[in-house]
Parts: structure tokens; sequence; C-alpha cells
């Protein structure tokens, strides 16, 4: 629906924006899946992979929306591509792509996971496209043109991926904190029942010397 004046409305600017963004992505897929071995391996073992390899559809090149027989199909290619036994060369590293490769398949087999993976995509996108809403409304405020940078597909593909990069971080930031949390309470709760059990030892050793 076009806005006041004949121009088109902010949230059909913002669709036809991430249409293109998802036609960048699925390009850029389509490029990186006919990557080498060694380039493939390169990519999962790049500076800063921990946290690009969060996202399973970023470790597998494929597209949320793919049905799980493409995922399949796309996990056996890579993971084939990757193998140790293929790369004798450099088996160690081959490895290590090898692993990223299955913990991002087995990740998005549980539906549970799969979910909050995509929620995290969602939620990267929807972020930019506020961030852009509020830029507009700024710039109209302000009296100027309602241009910004994220106007450009590439520019826009690129924030959404960056911040849905960041909301990956984040979240695995924040599991960390959380296990080493539990492991301290946990750790702190063996160490009470180990001195009570000393203290209840002492006391039974101290009735039977009384009682004596």
């Amino acid at each position: 629906m076009a806005a006041a004046g004949g121009e088109p409305s902010s949230q059909n600017m913002s669709d036809e924006l991430f249409k293109n963004f998802i036609s960048e992505v699925k390009q850029i897929e389509k490029r990186d899946s006919v990557l080498t071995s060694k380039q493939q391996i390169d990519r999962l073992l790049r500076p800063g992979a921990s946290y690009f390899n969060l996202n399973p559809f970023e470790v597998l090149q494929i597209d949320p929306d793919a049905t799980d027989d493409e995922l399949k199909k796309r996990f056996r290619a890579l993971s084939i591509l990757v193998h140790p036994d293929k790369n004798q060369d450099d088996p160690d590293r081959a490895q290590k792509a090898f692993e990223a490769v299955d913990k991002a398949y087995k990740l998005l087999l549980e539906p549970e996971q799969k979910k909050r993976a995509l929620d995290v995509i969602h939620a990267g996108k929807e972020y930019v496209e506020h961030m852009v809403k509020e830029k507009k409304k700024q710039l109209k405020k302000d009296g100027k043109l309602l241009d910004v940078e994220e106007d450009d597909p590439e520019v826009f593909r690129q924030a959404v991926y960056k911040q849905t990069m960041k909301l990956f971080a984040e979240l695995e930031i924040k599991r960390k904190e959380r296990e080493a949390k539990d492991m301290h309470e946990r750790k702190r709760a063996r160490e009470e029942e180990i001195e009570a059990a000393e203290k209840a030892k002492r006391e039974r050793e101290w009735q039977k010397n009384f009682e004596v």
C-alpha cells in the first residue's frame, strides 16, 4: 500500500530490501558452495570462527528456509569436502572444520535449537529495520532527504549479517556465564556437603569417645 503522495510505504520498502538481502545471500551461498576443500577449511577456521560458527546456517552456507532434505544434502556435500580423509595433507585443521560442520548440522536437527537460531536471525533483521526507520524519522524531522546508506541492498545485507553475528555472540557469552555460575554453585554445594560430612564424622567420634 502506497503512502500519501504516492511514495512507497516504509513497510513495502523494508520488505523489498529484505527480498534483495535474501537474493544477495543466495548468490553468495551459491558462489561459496563451490569453494575447494582448502578454502572451506580456511573459511570455517578463519579468525573469529568461534563466533562466526555460532550461526549454523552460516556454517553450512544454507538458506534458513531450506528443507530438511536440502539440509541433509548440504551437510553430506560439505562434510565430505572437509573430511580429514580427503585432506590428508592437513588432517588436524580438517578435523576441526569437520567438527564445526557436524555440530551445526546436529543443532539444526533439533527443532528447538533450530527455532532459536531462526529467532536470532529474524531479530537481527528486525533490529536493522527498526534502526533504518528511526534514521529516516530523524531525517524527516530535520527536513532532509530520507536517504540512508541501508537503502543499498548490499549495505542492508551487511548490517543484518553483522547484527545477527552480534546477537549470536551475545547469547554465547551469556550461556558461558550461566555455565560458569552453575559450575561455581555446584562446586560450592559439593564443598558444603563435604564439610557437613566431616563435621558429622567429628561429632560421632567425639560422642563415641565421650561415652567411653
